[in-house]
């Protein structure tokens, strides 16, 4: 089974329906325990690669910079032309300087040349803003992204992690517009069958603006996978709970009810909960690609043959129904 490829909204780039996420690499679970090392990291790529695909996203604060060391020795036995790369600028990399995160002209100059190193390449596909920098003015942060743009380092930009604030975007954007800069032409927001906040304005604007829409945590931090009950104690393997705030954002009675939408149908298209709810965004006519990640190569190789399953308008509806966005829970 092959990937298929999409459009990634209006930057001409054609890209893996589903991208690779490799936010595991390197990373250190609260028990001191690392979920992926260098070994599995290269037999994960190894695995996406053979199913077809080519969309790799990752981070500057992944791993502390070992994912995308990882990604660039894995590159360097291939041709970087065949691959889409995705990382990101903002959080903090290093400790006792006052200018270390944000979006400031320094820190961004900075990280831009260090992600470079890392990987390997002399240029990202496509960089995100990690987050929005309140500190730091949208022209000067739009005049110096576009500056990695015209020297070549950077050939598309992208706002991660803004939802529900696409008016941050859209100021963003015409500030580029008005002096010939480089626009975000590519959102990556948090969207799955429980966080529903980008409903509403901030889908309507991508689709208005062509932006393509590349969500991270479709299987909402695991808690889609089905591996979470009602009432039994969290599996012992379980690192969601490393993230504050995880057992009462996802644990709750309403998102319980919608899982139990999500395994009937599930069960009615043969397929596991967690490929059905990626399923879901491979059918959702307003998202691009969604990020999967994995521990190990069998759930890697689960998550991919979501690309198989094949749900029905009915089906669809019924997903998209099993939990109230935002603007339906005012009415």
């Amino acid at each position: 089974m092959d990937l298929d490829t999409v459009s990634l909204g209006r930057t001409g780039l054609e890209v893996s329906e589903l991208a690779f996420g490799t936010w595991r690499f390197g990373r250190e679970t609260a028990k001191s325990n690392l979920e992926t090392d260098r070994e599995t990291a290269h037999d994960l790529l190894d695995t996406y690669e053979a199913h077809g695909g080519r969309f790799i996203d990752t981070a500057d604060i992944y791993g502390e910079g070992d994912s995308e060391r990882w990604i660039g020795e894995w590159l360097a036995d291939r041709d970087r032309e065949d691959f889409v790369i995705a990382s990101k600028i903002y959080f903090p990399t290093r400790d006792e300087d006052p200018n270390r995160t944000g979006l400031g002209r320094k820190h961004l100059r900075r990280q831009i040349d260090r992600i470079l190193d890392r990987l390997g390449t002399e240029y990202v596909d496509l960089l995100y803003i990690h987050r929005w920098d309140d500190n730091t003015p949208a022209r000067e942060l739009m005049r110096t992204l576009d500056g990695f743009v015209q020297d070549g380092k950077v050939n598309y930009l992208g706002a991660s992690t803004l939802e529900p604030n696409a008016w941050k975007i859209a100021r963003a954007n015409d500030i580029a517009e008005r002096y010939g800069w480089e626009p975000f032409t590519v959102t990556q927001p948090r969207y799955n069958l429980v966080n529903r906040e980008i409903e509403g304005d901030y889908l309507e604007f991508c689709r208005s603006d062509g932006l393509g829409v590349v969500p991270w945590s479709p299987l909402a931090q695991g808690f889609l996978t089905g591996k979470y009950d009602r009432d039994a104690d969290l599996p012992e393997d379980t690192t969601a709970a490393d993230t504050e705030g995880w057992e009462q954002r996802y644990l709750t009675p309403e998102n319980f009810d919608a899982h139990d939408v999500l395994d009937a149908v599930a069960g009615e298209v043969g397929a596991t909960p967690a490929q059905t709810a990626l399923a879901y965004h491979l059918h959702h006519p307003d998202v691009t690609a969604p990020i999967v990640g994995a521990r190990t190569v069998d759930q890697l190789e689960e998550n991919l043959q979501a690309a198989t399953v094949d749900l029905s308008v009915e089906q669809f509806q019924r997903l998209e129904a099993a939990k109230a966005g935002p603007f339906e829970n005012l009415l």
